[in-house]
């Protein structure tokens, strides 16, 4: 049945869907649950990569959907869940600025705006409409991703928006940059956040960002003493 859908509906289908584990990602409160919408967008974001694949026929892109797989529906998530085992904590209740419902109004407008910004710069370049919402929606996905980071005190919920703004990153290059310059940022942004993980995993930093100071000032006295 599949094999009958032009390919162009496919992708439409799939920013759709990212978009909406995007709204997802604000909207969660269980961390648990926020997990597995990263692992879903991740997903939905290499198979937007496997589709450009087959189309083209790049290894690059086969590359970049095989690394989005492994490295952010498997590995990352794994971790995550790893750091929330050994936490206290299971939701994130906490918020600055921004609640829930007010975060989607406000993406909503974010959307809406980058569509008609998108609209003008790119309707001549890029006549493709599908090349314009899929620029779009990734842009909109790394607004939402920082909106994410400004929004919730959780430290692992802000890793979850940089993460985020990561997949956003990958959606705008796959239907806007050239393609190395893809994979290497897809590589440097996963090699900062896999270390930033192992950071908290390593201190056991178990609630917010002001948890850095109290776990962070021994060793800071540590090294001093050295």
């Amino acid at each position: 049945m599949l094999e009958n859908i032009p390919l162009n509906d496919i992708l439409k289908i799939l920013l759709v869907l990212v978009l909406v584990t995007s709204a997802l990602v604000l909207w969660q409160r269980s961390l648990t649950s926020l997990f597995k919408t990263y692992a879903l967008q991740s997903l939905l974001v290499a198979l937007v990569a496997l589709a450009f694949f087959i189309h083209d026929g790049h290894l690059t892109l086969l590359f970049i959907a095989l690394l989005t797989l492994f490295g952010k529906v498997f590995l990352i998530p794994r971790i995550l869940n790893r750091i929330l085992f050994q936490m206290n904590i299971r939701r994130d209740l906490e918020f600055r600025f921004l609640y829930p419902v007010s975060s989607l109004i406000v993406s909503i407008l974010l959307v809406f705006g980058v569509y008609q910004v998108f609209s003008s710069l790119l309707g001549e370049v890029m006549p493709e409409r599908l090349f314009t919402l899929g620029a779009v929606i990734g842009v909109s996905m790394a607004l939402m991703g920082m909106m994410v980071i400004f929004s919730r005190k959780k430290m692992l919920t802000k890793i979850v928006g940089y993460l985020s703004m990561e997949n956003g990153a990958i959606l705008f290059g796959l239907f806007v940059a050239e393609l190395p310059f893809i994979l290497e940022i897809l590589v440097l942004i996963d090699l900062v956040i896999l270390v930033l993980l192992l950071t908290v995993l390593a201190f056991g930093i178990d609630s917010t960002i002001e948890d850095f100071h109290p776990r962070f000032t021994p060793l800071g006295e540590w090294f001093k003493k050295k």
